[in-house]
């Protein structure tokens, strides 16, 4: 199964190392990062999708997708 997650937070290193981890867990980048400004936070956010091909397991709906 190809498993999907998109990561997102404020633009900052909290962002950075949850991005950094799931790249060290085996995911991929896909595609490129998004950013929108928060107008009531008051700050940049940004998302980035990752990708991993998992062997393992098949599909399910209640999967936790960050323990993969």
């Amino acid at each position: 199964m190809k498993a999907y997650r998109y990561l997102t937070g404020f633009d900052d290193s909290a962002f950075c190392h949850k991005v950094t981890e799931a790249l060290s867990k085996g995911w991929e980048l896909h595609g490129d990062p998004s950013y929108a400004f928060d107008p009531v936070a008051g700050k940049m956010r940004c998302a980035q999708a990752v990708t991993k091909d998992v062997r393992d397991h098949d599909y399910d709906p209640l999967l936790k997708l960050g323990s993969l």
